[in-house]
């Protein structure tokens, strides 16, 4: 689903916003010099960048692995049209061209995706690998010459990294009053207690004591772990080191917290308050910068993966909540369209993707509200991408479909289910599932307003009932083999379309 082209603001009638730069002159410069490098050893061997994100558990690795799978053994992908017109000779891996990045583990990940039928372990940190493409381009020019070559660097790191980089934006005071706001509020105060009970003993006056920085750092991460947890499912959760912190964990630049309710005025020479904030400072320099520097500010394409069926089922405070986290992700995008010349120094996200992961969750008479569901929750970060002249698209997509559909008959009503097997320790009702059984679920109906996502039902007498919606996680499907004994590419929804929007214009 296509996001439509609007110039204007609705409510103010004012072209949106754009957010303050997050880069300064020397980071900009540096930006410059990197492109510049990556644009000319494109001369030689074209070169996209693609990146791919998503907050926890909405599919990145799983994405990436089915994208390089489906492409090197020739998948079903019927809308993506250098496969289906044959005009792709073969797609391969190549060697980890930046030798500072990790590489993408793809042949561990699909293994445990073919072999194991277990999901791959989480994004922790940022990867990267490289898969070139030999296709024959379909201009009647290009034909006169020899087949094409694009390599495509897939860099894929964790959704929770980009919600730092609003924090480029904040001075300590700023990010302390927006941290406080966020834990007082109803969804979280519980959550929080302990920590804003902490808070509540310390004059942040007082002199600096590494052992109290590093008790408030502990149960500030500790309350965003907990907020993270699937019966609450919240996504705002800056800083994102604090929960994926790497090799980073224990060092000085995470340890520290917000401190709620600081007094006028700036903080004494010596004291906690001075100490809190100048790691707040080392954080975006030493951690947040470098990424943006060295890895985002460098990217041709994005896809960013929304799992919005987790939200869902942990109610309406998630959903709004997903809501925030998906607006302070993309107003950091850079995204536009580029000269051919300009783009030689500055790169722009000229596509963006919006992908609802899960859609084998449902049946697939519901993949249309879900692409609705989605697409308000990204609206007014989505006119601003697209003001800015960049294409976003929302589409309902399963990267590896580990569901088929059916229906029942009750009381002469026809009931869409679907079927698989969830994994061990799902329920169902009062069934706990052994993670081997098969069976089939009504998930529910999606609303067909998707207002009704977002009406507050504590707030509002008059708010509309959201349907009772039942969301399984399910193992990987159990693929057939040929008679020569090779395995059949991995089954999807919708990742040929994926495709021919991120690759479709390079590859013609």
């Amino acid at each position: 689903m296509r996001v439509p082209r609007l110039a204007v603001c609705p409510d103010t009638g004012a072209a949106p916003e754009l957010p303050a730069s997050l880069t300064s002159f020397s980071d900009d410069a540096r930006i410059a010099f990197d492109n510049l490098a990556d644009r000319t050893a494109g001369l030689v061997q074209p070169t996209m960048r693609l990146g791919v994100t998503g907050l926890s558990r909405a599919g990145k690795t799983v994405f990436i692995g089915a994208l390089a799978h489906n492409l090197i053994h020739g998948g079903r992908l019927p809308m993506f049209r250098a496969q289906q017109s044959g005009r792709i000779a073969r797609a391969y891996l190549e060697p980890q061209p930046d030798d500072a990045v990790p590489r993408f583990q793809y042949e561990d990940h699909v293994s445990a995706l073919v072999d194991k039928r277990i999901w791959p372990d989480s994004t922790r940190a940022i990867s990267q690998f490289r898969l070139t493409v030999e296709y024959e381009t379909a201009r009647a020019w290009g034909r006169l010459l020899s087949g094409g070559k694009l390599s495509i660097d897939i860099v894929d790191y964790p959704g929770e990294w980009l919600l730092d980089l609003p924090l480029l934006r904040q001075d300590f005071r700023a990010f302390s009053e927006q941290a406080t706001a966020l834990a007082r509020s109803s969804a979280r105060a519980d959550l929080a207690a302990d920590w804003l009970a902490l808070t509540g003993r310390i004059d942040p006056k007082e002199a600096e004591n590494e052992g109290q920085a590093r008790a408030l750092a502990e149960s500030f991460a500790a309350y965003l772990a907990a907020c993270k947890a699937d019966s609450r499912a919240l996504s705002t959760l800056p800083p994102g080191r604090f929960l994926m912190p790497g090799d980073l964990e224990g060092s000085p630049a995470l340890t520290f917290a917000p401190l709620p309710d600081l007094p006028a005025g700036k903080a004494p020479r010596g004291s906690l308050w001075a100490m809190m904030e100048r790691r707040f400072e080392s954080y975006k320099t030493h951690v947040v910068k470098p990424f943006f520097r060295n890895h985002f500010a460098r990217l041709d394409r994005q896809i960013v993966l929304v799992d919005a069926l987790q939200a869902m089922n942990a109610g309406h405070e998630a959903v709004v909540d997903l809501e925030r986290a998906l607006a302070d992700i993309l107003s950091c995008f850079r995204p536009g369209r580029s000269s051919w010349l300009a783009s030689l120094l500055t790169r722009r996200i000229d596509r963006v993707l919006i992908g609802a992961t899960k859609a084998d969750h449902l049946h697939h008479e519901s993949h249309d509200r879900l692409e609705t569901i989605v697409r308000r929750l990204v609206h007014r970060a989505g006119e601003r991408i697209d003001f800015a002249g960049a294409d976003l698209e929302v589409m309902a997509l399963a990267a590896v479909r580990a569901t088929r559909e059916s229906e029942i008959e009750r009381d002469g009503e026809r009931l869409p289910l679907i079927v698989g097997t969830p994994l061990a320790g799902e329920k169902i009702g009062g069934e706990t599932f052994d993670g081997h059984s098969r069976t089939g679920v009504f998930p529910g109906d999606l609303p067909a307003n998707p207002d009704f996502l977002f009406a507050d039902p504590h707030g509002d007498e008059h708010a509309p009932l959201v349907p009772d919606l039942n969301f399984v996680r399910f193992r990987p499907p159990k693929l057939e083999r040929t008679a020569e004994g090779a395995t059949l590419s991995l089954p999807h929804i919708r990742l040929d379309r994926a495709l021919e929007f991120l690759l479709g214009d390079w590859l013609a």
